[in-house]
């Protein structure tokens, strides 16, 4: 099998199977996958296939397959419906009674029957030698928004369908009603102060909320803070959690738990690494990630023996919280497991595998460690949240593309994950050999056979705490670039999901909890993303480095009244890096840009920086002859500040200047990565006369900028009501 251009049957069955065989690449060109690529993926996405002659009988499987399917596993009804379904039914049978129930989430249901002769038909088509038609069964009733059963029974067979019932636009208020607000953003395990160990903790990101809206700001942002397995792993990756339903200890406090104020051995155990040095210990300005849990589970292990050794009652709500969500239990057993195996779980015995533990499997102490420690992390996240709202601050917060393959999410969902694959991006210009991000991606169809639980549970879980949630790599939602295993970057293929349905979850949960979204749209994006992004009222994104284009007329596009603001994001070179290319060195020895071609990068950098300080003046952000960086930084944010954006990002570590990464894409012995504590603590960097001068003027920006222009008009057939309570569905 060859890159030549793919045999028909081949095409037609990656059609079927949601395969896109072809692209536009960075650089505008036409792409065509592999046909061993789109081979392999098709096999990974169940189609019967061992050899290429099996395409022909693996395509008329697929058409059957598809066509026996009587109505699709999942449905949207955009702003309640009414509902419709589409029936695929041999024609023979299309004189049958049926019976069709919607079971309402919340008690209540509809109902109809009939027979599908007398609903609205067309012809299908003859698969098989088996002639279809096509119904539209349709219930005169509106939903309530959620997720619905719905049922059809006929010939004594029942198929069952979800049935979202979603607002068609997020949550948030329309670009002509909303406040502009500005932040701050700094990964947590980077802030610390006086009182933290390696890292910060939930009570640093308080203090940070606090001095935030103290300065005029009402936005703070993080990294996702997710679990993480430090006892089998060495990669401390944000982006390489455990699970997305469950969060990490390092960034619990201690000290602020009930039992620690009666406890001795915490005591005892924090105050052995409590000091000057305790902060800098391991390599200079690095958290040192096992020392920072040794000392964390030192002092935690006490305080969960002490709260299982205490009075029943206090234990109750914790056996409350247990029976409300038993995977919280189960979540507590698999890393007790993980711990005694020292081994991640594809390496467990096959009984492990499948989850059946039995006594002495795990040790009790560490398994009540996990849900002593799970609990109170939650209990912390809400305070967080309550804090925040007293400040009347929102808190951002990230939601990953992926979760490791080692971890808890993709044992527990093995089903929905496959493992035998990874999801990455093709070739770019800063990537010129692709990306391999190494989780493994979720299998479209298998989701939607389990009605999306998963992945509501996940959105679920971030939202009950954060008011506005990132969506990392939206275009995830319309396509995900896979590599099987075995097969360079160069070599992945695009696997189309369901974006409706996939839509439609995330506008439901943003009105439930009140919570605005944001989808992260950076690099090349097919614009129907992004014209379902506006659809939707999911905000987006301009990073200013992004956006420098010195060929352009214009060089900077105008700052949209729907996205999200900041100069870089934690995977870009910081502002005064970018300044002096550093960036390009950087390449240069990761290999990702030969050494003769360095030079033009540099100078293409020096002329967009040029061309950046003629606006900045133009636009009186500078004086004439201007060029301390410094001013030129100030200068930026006030230019982000004074547009229409609802959200200004300041990354806290660009106001001094800083120029270490917190991250280089595409690295992980390389660089380190994930590590790097920011160079002034909690205490100092308020401190600061360029932090006081800069963040003073982006609030006054912010204050002084005129109000966003109302949107145009929408066509007709986006035009929906938006409902005035998220707290109603």
């Amino acid at each position: 099998m060859n890159r030549a251009t793919l045999p028909a049957p081949l095409r037609a069955l990656a059609r079927l199977y949601g395969v896109q065989t072809d692209y536009q690449d960075v650089w505008g060109q036409p792409r065509q996958s592999g046909e061993t690529s789109v081979f392999r993926v098709l096999q990974l996405l169940g189609a019967p296939l061992d050899h290429p002659d099996d395409v022909p009988a693996a395509l008329r499987d697929r058409r059957q397959q598809l066509w026996q399917r009587v109505w699709e596993p999942v449905h949207v009804a955009w702003q309640g419906g009414p509902p419709s379904f589409r029936l695929r039914l041999p024609r023979e049978r299309q004189g049958e009674e049926f019976v069709c129930r919607i079971q309402f989430q919340d008690g209540g249901s509809i109902r109809r029957q009939g027979r599908f002769d007398e609903l609205s038909g067309r012809p299908g088509a003859t698969v098989e030698g088996v002639s279809y038609a096509v119904f539209e069964l349709t219930f005169p009733q509106r939903l309530p928004w959620g997720y619905h059963q719905a049922t059809l029974e006929f010939g004594g067979q029942v198929w069952q369908s979800l049935v979202i019932s979603a607002p068609r636009q997020a949550y948030g208020p329309p670009p002509e009603e909303q406040p502009l607000r500005w932040g701050v953003f700094l990964p947590l395990y980077a802030l610390h102060g006086r009182q933290s160990y390696q890292t910060g903790d939930f009570s640093d990101l308080e203090r940070l909320m606090e001095w935030t809206a103290g300065a005029g700001g009402s936005l703070v942002a993080t990294l996702p803070l997710l679990a993480t397995l430090w006892e089998a792993t060495d990669d401390p990756s944000p982006y390489s959690a455990a699970s997305r339903l469950f969060w990490n200890e390092v960034y619990l406090d201690p000290t602020r738990l009930p039992e620690f104020s009666a406890c001795p051995a915490a005591q005892a155990a924090l105050a052995a690494t409590d000091g000057p040095a305790a902060g800098g210990a391991g390599r200079p300005g690095l958290v040192d990630y096992d020392l920072r849990m040794q000392r964390q589970r030192a002092v935690l292990e006490p305080l969960a023996d002490q709260f299982f050794a205490g009075p029943a009652e206090r234990q109750a709500a914790l056996h409350e919280r247990c029976r409300h969500d038993p995977e919280l239990e189960i979540f507590a057993r698999f890393r007790a497991t993980g711990e005694q195996q020292r081994a991640f779980w594809p390496d467990w015995p096959a009984r492990l595998q499948r989850g059946e533990f039995q006594t002495g499997d795990y040790d009790p102490r560490a398994y009540r460690y996990h849900l002593y420690t799970q609990w109170q992390i939650e209990r912390q996240l809400r305070q967080v949240t309550e804090r925040a709202g007293q400040l009347n601050l929102l808190w951002y917060l990230d939601f990953p593309l992926g979760v490791t393959r080692n971890g808890y999410d993709a044992w527990r969902e093995r089903e929905i994950f496959q493992q035998e694959a990874s999801g990455g991006a093709p070739p770019d210009a800063f990537f010129t050999k692709g990306q391999n991000w190494g989780f493994p991606p979720l299998h479209p169809e298998r989701l939607r056979q389990q009605g999306y639980r998963h992945l509501i549970a996940a959105l679920h879980r971030h939202l009950e705490f954060a008011r506005v949630l990132r969506f990392d790599h939206v275009m995830a939602l319309h396509r995900l670039y896979w590599i099987p295993s075995g097969m360079t970057a160069r070599e992945g293929v695009y696997v189309r999901f369901p974006a409706e349905e996939l839509f439609a979850l995330l506008t439901l949960e943003s009105h439930r909890h009140q919570a605005q979204i944001v989808g992260e749209n950076l690099g090349t994006v097919p614009q129907a993303v992004n014209r379902a992004l506006a659809e939707h009222n999911l905000r987006d994104m301009y990073v200013l480095q992004y956006e420098m284009n010195p060929e352009r007329p214009e060089m900077l596009r105008p700052v949209p009244t729907y996205s999200v603001a900041s100069l870089n994001t934690h995977d870009m070179p910081h502002f005064a890096a970018y300044w002096y290319a550093q960036d390009v060195d950087d390449r240069v020895d990761l290999g990702l840009l030969p050494a003769e071609q360095a030079e033009a990068a540099r100078q293409e950098r020096a002329a967009a920086c040029g061309k950046l300080v003629q606006v900045l003046q133009q636009r009186g952000l500078l004086k004439p002859g201007e060029t301390d960086l410094e001013a030129v930084l100030e200068a930026c944010l006030k230019l982000l500040a004074a547009s229409p954006s609802p959200m200004v990002l300041v990354n806290l570590e660009d106001l001094w200047l800083e120029t270490r990464p917190q991250n280089v894409p595409g690295t992980f012995r390389e660089r380190p990565n994930w590590r790097r504590r920011a160079r002034y603590g909690l205490e100092e960097f308020p401190q600061l006369p360029a932090v006081q001068r800069i963040l003073a003027a982006v609030d006054q920006s912010r204050r002084q900028a005129p109000g966003p222009t109302p949107a145009p008009p929408e066509p007709d057939a986006l035009k929906t009501p938006s409902p005035s309570n998220g707290r109603t569905c």
